[in-house]
């Protein structure tokens, strides 16, 4: 999973063995944030109250917009997956309606977040080994560490 704070440069068609290899990708973070606390606190308030018809019309076409509002920052991939998961309501759904497919789309957001942890911990994990290994090799040509050797008190050309 791939998080960058601006949208990637378009690029030129990639090979077959790329294309079949496309990364999930969200291009604004902070966009996709600020929509799930926005979903969860909706989430919470729609379980404490009963609302009108009015208020589930409006319920729903926040929940719509919510969804287009995620298509903008996620990869084809990742908005294929909310797309087969959040179809969109007809008509003025009930409360229980809205109450699932608001619960389905913050459980999909946290397995989302999840998945973005554990992308950054991989990426954490790969670039320690790298300096593991780079200092289990030791220093590149010539130069010697500090302390195996030289006389610290003298200079570089004494």
């Amino acid at each position: 999973m791939e998080v960058s704070p601006t949208p990637p440069p378009p690029q030129a068609p990639a090979e077959p063995a790329q294309a079949n290899a496309e990364r999930e990708s969200i291009s604004q973070p902070a966009k996709l944030l600020r929509i799930a606390s926005m979903v969860r606190e909706l989430l919470e308030d729609t379980r404490q109250a009963s609302l009108d018809e009015p208020g589930r019309i409006r319920l729903r076409q926040i929940y719509e917009r919510s969804i287009d509002e995620l298509k903008d920052v996620l990869s084809d991939d990742l908005k294929e997956e909310l797309s087969s998961l959040a179809p969109p309501m007809e008509g003025v759904p009930t409360d229980a309606e809205i109450r699932v497919a608001q619960a389905q789309l913050v459980g999909w957001l946290e397995g989302l977040f999840h998945g973005i942890q554990a992308a950054l911990f991989s990426q954490q994990m790969a670039a320690r080994a790298q300096f593991e290994e780079l200092r289990r090799r030791g220093l590149p040509g010539g130069t010697e560490p500090p302390g195996t050797g030289a006389d610290p008190s003298r200079g570089q050309y004494l």
